[in-house]
């Protein structure tokens, strides 16, 4: 069984400034969602950042509030929380694929987001999966976010004064 395989986990990262990390949560599955932000808030502490927690009405709409996040507040970094368990209809397949989705194009646009939405086959697994004492997949959702955090600062580059800007902007020299 995948659960009791040993997995190799990287060190936390390190941070010189600040970081804030904005949790995204599809709480449908309540028992499992608190379990998963259990594990990511502990993670995020534990690496020195800070944390913000909102509730969307289920795991589709995840994506859409993580990208209104990051085009109108300062996050570092996103964890997205929730579950799907598989139903008698397709629609399992929708809600699982099209999430992911979401989640990978506004990581290829830049943004640092450690998927934590769970897709399983039945209560137990996610219950297992969500546990911060057993797998502890919100731990490692936010492990994953604060990874991408590090490498985007490590990579950043300063802003520099070619191109064009507002008449009136300061211009800035680094």
């Amino acid at each position: 069984m995948a659960g009791h395989e040993t997995h190799y986990i990287l060190p936390r990262p390190t941070f010189d400034a600040p970081v804030k990390v904005l949790i995204v949560v599809a709480p449908y599955y309540k028992d499992i969602a608190d379990d998963m932000i259990a594990g990511a808030k502990a993670e995020i502490e534990a690496c020195g950042a800070t944390w913000d927690l909102i509730e969307v009405p289920g795991a589709l709409e995840v994506p859409t509030a993580i990208g209104i996040a990051e085009r109108t507040s300062n996050f570092d970094g996103y964890v997205a929380l929730g579950c799907v368990i598989r139903g008698e209809t397709t629609h399992y397949d929708t809600v699982c694929n099209d999430s992911s989705r979401g989640l990978t194009l506004l990581g290829l646009q830049g943004l640092c987001i450690g998927n934590g939405i769970l897709t399983v086959e039945n209560r137990q697994q996610a219950v297992v999966r969500a546990d911060p004492a057993d797998q502890n997949k919100g731990g490692g959702a936010a492990a994953a976010a604060l990874h991408l955090v590090a490498l985007s600062r490590k990579w950043g580059r300063p802003t520099s004064c070619m191109g064009f800007r507002p008449a009136g902007e300061p211009v800035q020299i680094a």
